[in-house]
């Protein structure tokens, strides 16, 4: 049975590694493995092909549609007529959401800095020792944890 567990980059790692060998479990058996991080920075338009589930068109539509409605309906007031104002607040609207938008994810892309996997740990072991490894890996703080049988 494999264990796979991963991990921030922290003295946790060690602390896990030196328990399991602590509890029986050989050396030869636990691989450390770190992962590279990404170098090149997130792209902010998706494509046909690629989409990460952040939209920047969403409070756009939103304002631009509150906008045109607002816009046709003082227009029946105003000199240029409904339509033109209705226009006039579609566009002002999709550009003030996309601006407002494209600042709040610029602001939390700087700001933030969000949990990730840095270390993969790998175990050979038995089905017995599973409840022991399990343990061990939750209390050294483990991102995640999952158990392959074979």
């Amino acid at each position: 049975m494999f264990v796979i567990a991963t991990f921030e980059n922290s003295i946790f790692i060690e602390l896990a590694i030196t328990a399991l060998e602590q509890n029986g479990i050989s050396n030869e058996k636990i691989l450390a493995a770190p992962l590279d991080k990404r170098a090149e920075q997130r792209k902010l338009f998706d494509t046909i092909h690629r989409a990460d589930g952040l939209s920047l068109f969403d409070a756009s539509a939103m304002l631009g549609t509150c906008l045109m409605l607002l816009g046709a309906i003082y227009g029946y007031v105003l000199k240029w007529g409904p339509v033109i104002w209705g226009i006039i607040g579609a566009v002002s609207g999709l550009l003030l959401g996309f601006l407002i938008k494209l600042l709040i994810v610029k602001k939390n892309k700087a700001g933030t800095k969000k949990i990730a996997s840095e270390i993969v740990l790998m175990i050979r072991c038995e089905e017995q020792q599973w409840e022991t490894i399990e343990k061990i890996i939750w209390e050294n703080n483990a991102l995640g944890v999952t158990r392959i049988k074979r």
